[in-house]
């Protein structure tokens, strides 16, 4: 049949439609009441998800073709990075439709993005009976912020380096050093939050902070004595420049649907200040390098574009580079394949750090050469869960730190309590979100380790549902309306995922207890591998993670 394409405001029906959906992508993300939820096409969520797993391929030839335009490398979307940019999220939207359009149904599809919207109009199958929602709204407030943001920027960057500038007196060549964001569970008596007691094992390491760490939080870490910040460093020349900095990225030629989506990502990340702090970022970085010349450097390591200018400075003036890794990789860290490191091997880190050895084998199987995986342990995650299993015990809600999910999870969850069902809802702890508690459904404060037996957790995204599974609870992956949460799971971690409307049957089953096996996945990190690392920095003192 067809795809009949609208915005939400003209959707006043079916009309010819059999069934409809909303891509939920424009200002008002929420799908319209006046259309009847029994005849919303089912499933959407599934195929929304597969539609995304099979994209990665098609961003990654887009993104190459991206390469020598204005700012690229301080752009995500060549990258691939899926937090970081929706352009993954677009083209799975076009490939969903496109299916659809080829189906039996005639289907009423709802996009109030005007750059989706005109890339979706470009698909067989597809007629717009309506009219095309205008692109000069969007444009002119995306700018607006553009330059809003950049002037923050710019004003915060001025402060922090005048602020910062003493700290360049204590630098001499040579060393061992880590850099860091500036986390607020990090202090300065030797602890760090993405490398735990390391300054108290390893004498006379040293800890560099990121520019996203703000001056009063720099200033209390560094009262150890060892930490500088980063700021200190920058050129103050190069800030009329920020105002400027933006990805500026031609359009491919050859697909109308491919072109729109590009410029939308470009009008998209200029409306932030992203590019102008990488861009500053990338200059403190290069200046410090070449003065402190350290012997060895890791960082956690994600594949940013920041990180990839790093591994190229640091190796340039001889510093032995090893990315330690941060976020877990999970099949939707697109960013973190080498393959998405357009000069190659020349902006990857010397060595990446694993948290173990299932994340050595997820980011071989993205090209990462096996030479250069190494199984060094999780900081963050070390020591057994306290987490403990109860079939009677509450079911727990792991917020997302994203509002638009966490507003899905806990409307879905809610009507199902009361009904000899206790839900526990704990907050992401970066992400306040008020909800309104009732009958067996209310707020807990409680850190994982304190809580009591629990029958299921329930999570969309984060670590919180790596956490349970490893603790040996039920786990259930919660699936959106709209949008992909980002699956950050191990490849050989299967658990259930469910969306909303599949949420009430799935908690009627009998839970199965994973079968864990913690050691295949994380392992506990070693203090005298890490000192000998940091003391020779060679390769023959590492274990292979692959």
């Amino acid at each position: 049949m067809s795809v009949f394409l609208s915005t939400t405001r003209e959707a006043a029906g079916l009309g010819d439609a059999d069934a409809w959906f909303s891509t939920m992508t424009g200002p008002s993300a929420a799908e319209p009441a006046a259309l009847p939820r029994a005849r919303r096409l089912r499933g959407v969520s599934e195929h929304l998800e597969a539609a995304f797993d099979a994209i990665r391929d098609e961003w990654l030839a887009i993104a190459r073709k991206t390469t020598g335009d204005p700012n690229q490398e301080l752009a995500h979307m060549p990258t691939l990075s899926t937090y970081a940019s929706d352009f993954g999220m677009m083209l799975a939207w076009r490939r969903l439709t496109a299916e659809v359009a080829k189906g039996r149904e005639a289907v009423l599809v709802l996009c109030d993005d005007p750059w989706l919207f005109r890339a979706l109009a470009a698909l067989d199958g597809v007629t717009v009976p309506g009219r095309t929602p205008a692109l000069w709204p969007r444009l002119l407030g995306a700018h607006g912020r553009g330059w809003l943001a950049r002037a923050a920027a710019v004003g915060r960057v001025a402060w922090y380096w005048w602020a910062a500038r003493r700290g360049r007196r204590d630098i001499a060549p040579g060393g061992k050093w880590i850099l860091v964001y500036g986390h607020p569970e990090s202090d300065a008596e030797g602890n760090d939050a993405y490398f735990g007691d390391l300054m108290r094992q390893v004498p006379g390491l040293r800890r560099l902070l990121h520019t996203d760490c703000g001056w009063s939080r720099a200033r209390a870490l560094a009262a150890d004595g060892r930490t500088v910040s980063l700021h200190a460093f920058g050129d103050i020349r190069l800030l009329p420049a920020l105002f400027l900095a933006r990805w500026k990225p031609r359009p491919p030629a050859g697909n109308v649907g491919t072109a729109w989506l590009v410029r939308r990502a470009g009008v998209l990340e200029a409306s932030g200040a992203a590019a102008a702090m990488t861009r500053w970022q990338i200059s403190c970085q290069s200046r410090w390098l070449r003065r402190a010349r350290p012997a060895v450097i890791a960082w956690p390591w994600e594949n940013h574009p920041w990180e990839r200018a790093f591994a190229r400075a640091a190796k340039s003036v001889g510093t032995r580079c090893m990315g330690y890794q941060h976020s877990v990789v999970g099949r939707h860290m697109y960013n973190q394949g080498a393959d998405t490191n357009l000069d190659g091997d020349a902006s990857l880190p010397d060595v990446v750090l694993c948290n173990g050895r299932a994340y050595g084998r997820d980011l071989a199987a993205w090209g990462m050469p096996h030479e250069r995986l190494v199984e060094a342990g999780a900081f963050r995650l070390r020591g057994a869960s306290r987490m403990s299993f109860s079939p009677n015990g509450p079911i727990l809600i792991a917020l997302s730190n994203d509002p638009f999910l966490a507003r899905q999870m806990t409307e879905a969850a809610r009507p199902l309590a009361g009904t000899g069902r206790r839900f526990l809802v704990k907050e992401h702890p970066m992400c306040q979100f008020p909800f309104e508690e009732s009958e067996g459904f209310t707020r807990t404060e409680q850190p994982f380790a304190a809580m009591p037996p629990l029958s299921r957790v329930i999570y969309c995204t984060g670590t919180s549902g790596l956490e349970a599974y490893l603790a040996g609870i039920p786990v259930l992956r919660f699936k959106p309306a709209g949008r992909v949460a980002m699956n950050v799971l191990p490849a050989e971690v299967d658990i259930v995922s469910v969306d909303a409307e599949g949420l009430a049957a799935a908690l009627d089953r009998p839970p199965l207890l994973p079968a864990a096996n913690r050691a295949s996945l994380l392992s506990e990190p070693d203090p005298e591998f890490w000192r000998a690392l940091f003391e020779t920095g060679a390769p023959a003192a590492l274990k292979d993670a692959s």
